[in-house]
């Protein structure tokens, strides 16, 4: 539906011209009360108080609560007053944030149907009588999305703090109620049906992941002739492989070696000052095959590192990741968290990766708990495995890197056709909470009928 854009107001929306009928008020003017979140104390650390749900920062789903699993706290009753969730309230989170996630998200809480208050890290914002909460969510949406809150951010000690009264001072242009309710509900039944075709596509997506370790799995243990001769190996973890597989050790073929960084405290890379590239647990991914760049580039501080990695080197995390494998594409250094497997002259490292991939349950039977989980790795190389000769590991491993490249293909049509729903549902909110959509009765029973189907 067209519509007639009238920016002859000085004060404009923050979003620029709006239509003649819309008003432009700051954010503020159109709320009635901003309350900040209360922590509480733990339920049996006393008696003094309520016990209630209370909402977190890690509760949030989008515009949406997650509600089956919340925290229970105890409150004192004089801090409940004007805390209780209602019918009118959304939240903004006002603490927390990331690099890559921002603090100031809005969300909606029609999904709190009980009492209920939020966290000290979220403020409760009531709406006032000329605006719907579901609207107000979207256009807090529309903000976020613009990067309008990073100017209300500040950051002291880690944690992002958002400049709550400055952020709602932000002007926008509003509609009339009956309008405003008409773009959230076109918007809640849009978004859904959007939503709906991600999670569809996320779901194939695991299913190709499972799919492929299925194929690595019958790869490595047991090769990929269907006719080939099985035997007993004396294994608990695999009961039958190929007659001509040879069952040993690890260790026994190839070397593990543990990284070690010589200076204190352990690990830290701001340290480091050697001449080769310091790589960490966070350069490996569970998709990855190759290490080919690093995550750090990192000063000469004149220090020394014991161990250095050769190229072709198979790398593995016995920290975070626990597990995880890829293959290096050049000279290392490691930190003490990972390990390398450099395959002996009878091992291909094709082969070895791949096997690795599919024996990381088996690996986890190794790990220890201290102050967290964390891979043996000495007891890395006692796990047993079934090798055929080198002739039929490389085979094998042709065989998986066409297998893994087929289906990288289509994950990467998946992750792009997601990428772009999440792009499309972003530009919708916008479109429509500014005005450059203007929505109809007509156009929300379509999407209604759209979610439907969906």
């Amino acid at each position: 539906m067209s519509c007639t854009i009238n920016d002859t107001s000085f004060d404009s929306s923050i979003f620029g011209p709006s239509p003649g009928d819309w008003q432009v008020d700051r954010v503020h003017d159109r709320l009635c009360g901003i309350v900040g979140g209360e922590w509480g104390d733990d339920p049996d650390a006393n008696e003094d108080g309520v016990e209630i749900p209370v909402i977190r920062v890690a509760d949030i789903r989008d515009l949406d609560l997650a509600v089956e699993d919340l925290t229970i706290r105890r409150i004192k009753e004089s801090k409940l007053a004007g805390r209780i969730i209602n019918s009118r309230t959304i939240l903004l989170e006002k603490s927390g944030g990331g690099e890559n996630k921002p603090v100031g998200r809005a969300v909606s809480t029609r999904r709190i149907t009980f009492d209920a208050i939020c966290s000290n890290f979220i403020v409760k914002i009531d709406c006032g009588d000329t605006v719907a909460p579901s609207f107000v969510v979207y256009m807090l949406d529309a903000l976020y999305s613009c990067g309008v809150n990073g100017a209300c951010i500040q950051q002291t000690t880690g944690i992002q703090n958002l400049r709550v009264f400055d952020y709602l001072n932000t002007k926008v242009a509003f509609p009339n109620k009956p309008e405003q309710q008409r773009i959230a509900a076109y918007l809640d039944a849009s978004c859904a049906a959007i939503d709906a075709a991600v999670s569809a596509k996320r779901r194939q997506i695991d299913t190709l992941d499972a799919l492929a370790l299925s194929v690595i799995h019958q790869a490595v243990t047991c090769g990929i002739n269907e006719a080939v001769k099985m035997r007993q190996s004396g294994m608990d973890w695999l009961p039958e492989v190929p007659a001509h597989w040879q069952v040993q050790q690890i260790k026994r073929t190839c070397e593990i070696v543990r990284g070690k960084f010589t200076h204190r405290p352990r690990n830290d890379p701001a340290f480091y000052g050697g001449e080769y590239p310091f790589v960490q647990t966070g350069d490996i991914t569970a998709v990855r095959k190759h290490i080919r760049t690093y995550s750090q580039t990192l000063n000469n501080l004149g220090l020394s590192v014991s161990k250095m990695f050769p190229r072709g080197t198979l790398v593995m995390s016995i920290a975070a990741n626990i597990g995880d494998v890829a293959i290096l594409d050049f000279e290392a250094c490691f930190p003490d968290s990972m390990v390398g497997l450099i395959p002996g002259y009878k091992t291909d490292l094709n082969f070895l990766y791949y096997m690795m991939r599919a024996m990381k349950g088996i690996m986890l039977r190794s790990a220890v708990i201290s102050t967290q989980l964390n891979l043996n790795n000495v007891r890395i190389g006692t796990n047993f495995a079934a090798f055929p000769p080198l002739k039929e590991q490389k085979m094998i491993g042709e065989y998986l890197d066409a297998k893994e490249e087929e289906a990288l293909a289509v994950k990467e049509t998946l992750d792009n056709q997601i990428t772009t729903l999440t792009a499309y549902r972003k530009s919708l909110i916008h479109e429509c909470v500014t005005g450059q959509r203007r929505i109809t009765e007509a156009d929300v029973t379509r999407a209604e009928n759209k979610r439907g189907t969906a």
